[in-house]
């Protein structure tokens, strides 16, 4: 946001890319707030090639990018907030990762990456690095946290998967990657609140049964979000019984 900043223009046109900022996102929502920013596309390449020579290299901010604000406390109501971008430039605010196969360099598929978005947001995630942050959340504390490793073939991927992409994909940018979980379109995402407030339940359920929590335990994990609301408490605890 400094040494860039050079980049930055304050109005949308042909050839710009947003740029996302922590503010910009809450937890499966890019939207929360509308971008500052926008960068020319060919000269935030040029920034991000440096001396490398441009021969249309995919790079990675023409791809889906899975981040979390890097701005947060342990007292907010919630402390780990991650959402996924659309292809665009993102700030150091709206920290991001790179996801590859394995211990290649291969791209990993757009699932693998609603897999882990679902995860990082989950209230039993959040527990964790609540003990260990206090104003500012980084790659140090990410690292550390404990992630169950999902694949294809275990029968929890695909629940968690789709409603992942149903809380993501809500918008048109979101076409390619909901198409490669199943869903039409960007149309099959649920934007109503009631109906996010119930997926949302049921991922924060369906994995916190991942972590072979009991309801009691789970009950007072829930009992360590004081602002978060109590419908949202009561309908996440009810899903948890529900999924035994």
């Amino acid at each position: 946001m400094t040494t860039d900043s050079d980049l930055f223009e304050t109005s949308p046109g042909k050839g710009k890319l947003p740029l996302y900022e922590g503010k910009m996102i809450w937890q499966f929502d890019h939207k929360l707030a509308p971008p500052r920013y926008w960068v020319d596309e060919k000269k935030g390449r040029a920034r991000i090639l440096g001396r490398t020579p441009d021969t249309g290299q995919k790079l990675d901010y023409q791809d889906y990018r899975l981040g979390f604000r890097n701005i947060a406390r342990n007292t907010d109501e919630r402390t780990l907030v991650a959402a996924l971008a659309p292809p665009a430039f993102c700030a150091n605010s709206f920290q991001t990762g790179t996801f590859v196969t394995g211990y290649g360099t291969a791209p990993a598929c757009g699932p693998a990456r609603l897999w882990v978005a679902a995860t990082l947001n989950a209230l039993p995630i959040d527990y964790v690095i609540r003990q260990r942050v206090s104003a500012n959340v980084n790659f140090f504390y990410v690292y550390q946290l404990p992630i169950p490793r999902l694949t294809e073939k275990d029968p929890q991927f695909a629940p968690i998967v789709e409603r992942a992409a149903r809380l993501i994909c809500t918008t048109p940018e979101f076409d390619e990657l909901a198409r490669s979980v199943g869903l039409k379109s960007h149309k099959d995402g649920v934007t109503d609140p009631a109906g996010r407030l119930k997926l949302r339940a049921e991922l924060d359920a369906i994995i916190a049964h991942l972590y072979g929590l009991t309801e009691e335990e789970f009950a007072h994990i829930l009992s360590t979000f004081p602002i978060v609301p109590q419908e949202v408490k009561d309908a996440t605890l009810a899903e948890f019984s529900r999924h035994v």
